[in-house]
């Protein structure tokens, strides 16, 4: 069994476009995502799966992998499912993991969480989580919430503050946010890219759910780490302060 990092990287984001060739101190934003991850020493193989020349272009520049990918792809989860037409000596029975191109600070104990959580044959697709306790971030519609059994499987994902609070005088559950990075074994991930768009997909624009709906169970794993990701302009600032503040 071997793992498979592979960094999704699309221009066309419409809150920030071009985002991944954006400067972070001295280097590209997905340069940074490519170098963190490239710390794991558990990952056989690494590459940006893009639709863009000027990404894969710049890839090719710091010495990266890279391979092309189609535009029509509509998420990370299918841009991963494409790229391994272009990677070599791809088994079944291997595991990618999804590392998003806006995560330049991922941390390497994030990554290797989830490549541990594969010592159990059971798991078919792993993601992180971390407690929440911000009210603002409860109620944050950006902020993925979601709600787990006691074997730590995913019950449900919302933007919606989950569990809805209707007695906290007798109880105050825990809540968890989401963070997007994913984990599927190569036959899984083969799988979930055929299923049609679902409804509650839909409803919530959350990918995953499609898979829970067609009995795709998510393991999740809590994480202590919170990497910074970057959605919009506003991030980018934070960020910047955040490499100047750290001397990155």
């Amino acid at each position: 069994m071997n793992f498979i990092g592979i960094i999704p990287a699309r221009y066309a984001s419409t809150r920030f476009p071009g985002k991944p060739l954006c400067m972070l101190g001295n280097m590209t934003m997905i340069e940074r995502v490519y170098r963190q991850v490239s710390k794991v020493k558990a990952l056989h193989y690494i590459c940006v799966a893009t639709d863009d020349e000027r990404i894969y272009n710049t890839v090719k520049q710091f010495g990266g992998n890279v391979v092309m990918t189609s535009p029509e792809n509509r998420s990370g989860t299918d841009r991963c499912a494409d790229a391994l037409h272009s990677i070599p000596n791809v088994s079944t029975d291997d595991v990618v993991i999804n590392i998003q191109g806006d995560e330049p600070f991922i941390q390497v104990q994030q990554i290797e969480s989830l490549i541990a959580c594969f010592n159990n044959p059971s798991i078919q697709i792993a993601t992180l989580i971390k407690p929440l306790c911000e009210q603002e971030d409860i109620n944050d519609p950006n902020v993925v919430k979601v709600v787990k059994d006691i074997n730590n499987n995913a019950l449900y994902f919302s933007r919606y503050p989950i569990p809805y609070l209707r007695n906290t005088a007798k109880h105050t559950p825990d809540f968890y946010q989401h963070i997007g990075i994913y984990a599927y074994r190569v036959a899984t991930l083969k799988k979930i890219v055929l299923l049609p768009s679902s409804s509650l997909e839909q409803a919530e624009s959350l990918e995953q759910l499609r898979w829970l709906e067609n009995a795709f169970p998510i393991h999740t794993e809590i994480s202590a780490y919170q990497s910074i990701g970057i959605d919009t302009p506003a991030d980018m600032e934070k960020a910047l302060k955040y490499i100047q503040t750290m001397n990155l």
